[in-house]
């Protein structure tokens, strides 16, 4: 296969990608799927190689393509089987992030599979919103390694009954889990009429087909790391704490560049802590691939291929390469945006024209709802809010957006009060809050909810006692800061709120430039 029909290939994969994100999005019932787009679809070959993906969230595609492998080995897979996952030590993020995965299976042969991911906000943890301030996996909710949920086009009732069991939103929940298997559905029945059209429907012409695209892939990204100068290049940064008590924890990175091989050597990180910031070894790989896929041409095909050059290694029991039963409900939101701060400091130093200088560093994670009463039913919902983005050499940086390792959108105001006993009183860019320099950092955002109703809140929030910090002498941004009636509140935090109450999240800016 020549460069164009591998890219008409690396496209096609892609466009089954977007269309089961389509078909996720528009089945969905929770605002959190439905409106804030916090899914991720992705295509792998029989051998659990990524060999496409959509445009949605890095640390969803990142870790599974990390993990893919280890997840596939355990199955005799069949024609419309289904396996659900979210156990973060075999192969998950964190617990309400719940994946499904399905073979593509041509004339009894293994050739392919599609997987998404989406996230639940109640999976059955005792806080609504099931982003607790834990100290141990077990309370963050229901642990379900991999398992089928359908066997041979079979709804598996006991698992079903387990999910819907965990839930305060049982109709919710089912509708979800219909929008994913909906999704997978679809995957795997454009994947098979793509193999028809392109007359590559035998297992060794597909085979060789990937292999060809992945291969493609690997010398789009290897001139673009023979380009950064060989050496080692280390940073470290810091957590701002773990909700349990310890403070100003580091994440130290060693990038070592010899002609196209760079390997990432995460050495000098704080052991896994007590609190939930801890992270399994696959969400650190993900926010690593997701910075060196930054700097690739933009048609390099987004599979296995172009990251075979980079190599990982972490301590084990580390915070970012951490071991059960270590919580980690917050290690996928706040500490894989942390590390992709810490890979980008580091290459700074060997290409500081390429990369920009710190966003706002947190995915200001807020998780509220209520457990129910005669008068009021139980509800639960999550979101996260942006920040600043980092200015860069060339260009001012962004306000009021998301950056990094999410791609969600904010819920419309619209849908959130018709939803859920609340109202927002504030929506806001924050004036002022990126840093100063030649090139300004973005304004972070201020949003504001006051509670028709009592509910419990949980606060999972990073850069409030450390701020992002700016290059070349650029100013640093300003912190964030959370606060319940004027009253400042902690970065990590579990509250009653009553009715009446205000709770104001303003998120830091970016760091600026020169």
């Amino acid at each position: 296969m020549d460069a164009i029909e591998l890219s008409l290939l690396s496209n096609r994969l892609a466009a089954v990608c977007d269309e089961m994100g389509a078909i996720l999005q528009r089945a969905a019932f929770s605002p959190n799927i439905r409106d804030r787009l916090d899914y991720s679809c992705a295509v792998f070959d029989a051998n659990g190689d990524l060999c496409a993906q959509a445009a949605h969230i890095p640390v969803h595609l990142g870790s599974m393509a990390y993990a893919m492998q280890s997840i596939i080995s355990r199955f005799d897979w069949q024609p419309a089987d289904m396996v659900i996952v979210n156990d973060p030590y075999l192969g998950g993020t964190h617990l309400p992030d719940v994946t499904f995965i399905s073979p593509v299976i041509n004339n009894g042969k293994l050739l392919a599979f599609v997987a998404n991911r989406a996230h639940h906000a109640d999976i059955g943890a005792d806080s609504p919103g099931s982003m607790p301030i834990s100290s141990s996996l077990e309370e963050e909710g229901l642990v379900i390694p991999p398992s089928y949920i359908v066997r041979k086009g079979q709804l598996q009732e006991e698992m079903m009954a387990k999910l819907l069991g965990a839930t305060r939103q049982p109709q919710t929940m089912q509708g979800d889990i219909a929008a994913q298997m909906s999704a997978n559905r679809t995957g795997c029945q454009r994947l098979s009429e793509m193999i028809s059209v392109l007359n590559i429907g035998d297992e060794p012409a597909f085979t060789v087909a990937l292999d060809a695209l992945n291969d493609y892939a690997e010398r789009l990204a290897r001139p673009v790391y023979e380009k950064i100068p060989d050496g080692q290049y280390r940073f470290t940064d810091y957590m701002d704490d773990d909700g349990q008590g310890q403070q100003n924890i580091p994440i130290t990175a060693c990038v070592t560049v010899q002609g196209s091989q760079i390997e990432v050597d995460f050495n000098g990180t704080a052991v896994q802590v007590a609190g939930n910031i801890n992270c399994p070894l696959s969400v650190a790989a993900a926010a690593v691939y997701y910075v060196f896929r930054c700097l690739l041409p933009a048609h390099t095909p987004a599979c296995a291929g172009s990251f075979r050059a980079i190599h990982l290694h972490a301590p084990e029991r580390c915070l970012v390469n951490a071991s059960r039963p270590a919580a980690v409900a917050a290690g996928n939101v706040e500490t894989s945006t942390r590390i992709v701060d810490v890979i980008i400091g580091a290459l700074l130093q060997a290409i500081p024209d390429k990369l920009a200088a710190a966003s706002h560093g947190s995915m200001n994670n807020v998780a509220m709802g209520f457990v129910g009463d005669s008068q009021q039913a139980a509800w639960d919902y999550y979101e996260t809010i942006g920040g600043g983005m980092g200015a860069s050499a060339n260009i001012q940086g962004l306000s009021a957006l998301q950056t990094h390792m999410t791609n969600t959108l904010n819920t419309p105001v619209e849908v959130l009060e018709t939803s859920y006993p609340l109202r927002i009183k504030q929506y806001a860019i924050r004036k002022g809050s990126g840093g100063a320099g030649k090139n300004n950092g973005g304004d972070g955002i201020v949003r504001e909810y006051e509670f028709t109703y009592e509910a419990n809140v949980t606060l999972l929030t990073e850069r409030r006692s450390t701020s992002p910090w700016g290059v070349d002498g650029g100013g640093e941004a300003k912190p964030g800061k959370n606060s319940l009636n004027e009253k400042e509140l902690p970065a990590k935090i579990s509250v009653q709120v009553k009715k009446g109450d205000c709770l104001k999240i303003e998120t830091p800016g970016g760091g600026a430039w020169g």
